[in-house]
């Protein structure tokens, strides 16, 4: 069976280096991102490089016309997608609930809840047993925040994780007959530029001292365990959570 991996939100972080890495393992990828054409077509460039194959598609995995096409596409040119990583998400400056305007609010839940939802029920058309496939695994990008909360900074966005948990629990169970697996990974501290969407490009720098191993994580460490849990090598795990915190 062909490996047919979508990493959403892969033009930088955490995402593409998950899709380098799988590119190292005979998947054929599908970098998607939003707005940054240029770097995505950078990270496969450097998935070309490596001697496997990778296309671009733009897609906004919040709104379901957008998936249904990015989904559409793959079908046409690598065939059904066996393996997804919900890892598209955002956030907003950091502030007090009481702050927090609606707008704000729909647009986390959109993008980091019912986007995650949306590409796992296509993808689940394509892989489940029940729906004429192989089978296939699912990895959701979660994070520490899910487990603290995120008090002063940005409760929506720990919400929105804690509510993608909880979605990977129910979800492995509910279709662990069918062949494929559901797990998460949930990094804390981690050098990427995502810290900047907060307001706050140096977040990790300045925290980094507090946690118990004195340091923050590179997304190729969490891009590590990601493609661990895609992957065959963990084959009897299912709603199962990697924390990568750094011990916090």
């Amino acid at each position: 069976m062909d490996k047919v991996l979508l990493v959403t939100g892969s033009s930088r972080g955490i995402g593409a280096a998950t899709a380098l890495l799988a590119a190292s393992q005979g998947y054929r990828i599908c970098i998607n991102y939003l707005s940054d054409h240029t770097a995505a077509e950078g990270v496969c460039q450097q998935i070309r490089a490596l001697g496997a194959t990778a296309m671009a598609v733009q897609a906004d995995v919040s709104n379901e016309d957008e998936i249904m096409r990015l989904f559409a596409r793959i079908d046409a040119e690598f065939g059904p997608v066996t393996h997804l990583v919900n890892n598209a998400a955002s956030i907003s400056q950091s502030c007090r609930v009481d702050d927090m305007s609606e707008f704000r609010l729909l647009k986390i839940m959109m993008s980091n809840v019912v986007g995650p939802m949306l590409c796992t029920k296509h993808a689940l058309l394509r892989m489940s047993k029940r729906h004429g496939g192989q089978g296939g695994s699912i990895v959701n990008v979660s994070s520490i925040a899910a487990r603290l909360g995120s008090p002063n900074e940005y409760v929506d966005y720990a919400a929105s994780k804690g509510a993608l948990d909880t979605f990977t629990i129910g979800l492995a169970k509910e279709v662990a007959a069918e062949g494929v697996r559901v797990n998460a990974v949930r990094p804390g501290y981690i050098h990427t530029d995502f810290h900047a969407l907060s307001g706050d490009p140096f977040r990790v720098s300045k925290l980094e001292g507090g946690l118990p191993m004195g340091r923050g994580g590179t997304a190729d460490e969490v891009a590590q365990a990601i493609v661990w849990l895609l992957s065959d090598q963990a084959s009897y795990a299912t709603g199962t959570f990697i924390d990568l915190g750094g011990g916090r």
